[in-house]
């Protein structure tokens, strides 16, 4: 990461999930600076409360709609 406000330049590990064909499926992953940031995510991820919250959450919003594809505008004789 490059220097900012006074803090030197160091290394990162950025994690970002990705779709099938290997893209990233969100703009920003989450950025790791130490292994103690690491320890503290999963932590966090263990949590019984956080797995509770969000399958609260999925039972709540709306489920995703498939697209439908177009199909072409032709007419067989």
């Amino acid at each position: 990461m490059p220097p900012f406000k006074g803090i030197p330049a160091r290394l990162a590990v950025e994690l970002n999930p990705v779709d099938e064909a290997g893209r990233p499926t969100k703009k920003r992953g989450v950025l790791l600076r130490s292994s103690g940031e690491l320890a503290e995510y999963k932590k966090l991820l263990q949590d019984e409360k956080l797995d509770t919250l969000l399958k609260n959450i999925d039972a709540l919003s709306p489920k995703p709609v498939k697209k439908e594809e177009a199909k072409p505008d032709v007419i067989e004789i």
